[in-house]
């Protein structure tokens, strides 16, 4: 699933932030959230509420939020990303 998050960053219209996702969601402008290994599961699951709502999928990715800010080359840590 890490390959699939990579290739979502070529996306210029990615989405970074719980609350940021859960709008995109309701506007039905997402396709795929992924999710850190370290992510609340109160979290998880009112994400997984939206994107059944909406038909898009999420993705439970094997790293930890600070390595998927690394891998997105931000600064800080970044449980929740869409497109």
């Amino acid at each position: 699933m890490l390959e699939d998050l990579k290739k979502a960053l070529t996306d210029k219209k990615m989405v970074y932030g719980t609350n940021e996702t859960i709008d995109a969601l309701k506007k039905g402008k997402v396709k795929e959230v992924f999710v850190s290994s370290n992510c609340p599961e109160k979290v998880v699951s009112d994400l997984k509420h939206y994107a059944n709502l909406s038909g898009a999928e999420v993705k439970r990715l094997d790293v930890p939020d600070k390595e998927i800010g690394l891998i997105c080359k931000k600064h800080h840590s970044v449980s929740v990303l869409s497109h």
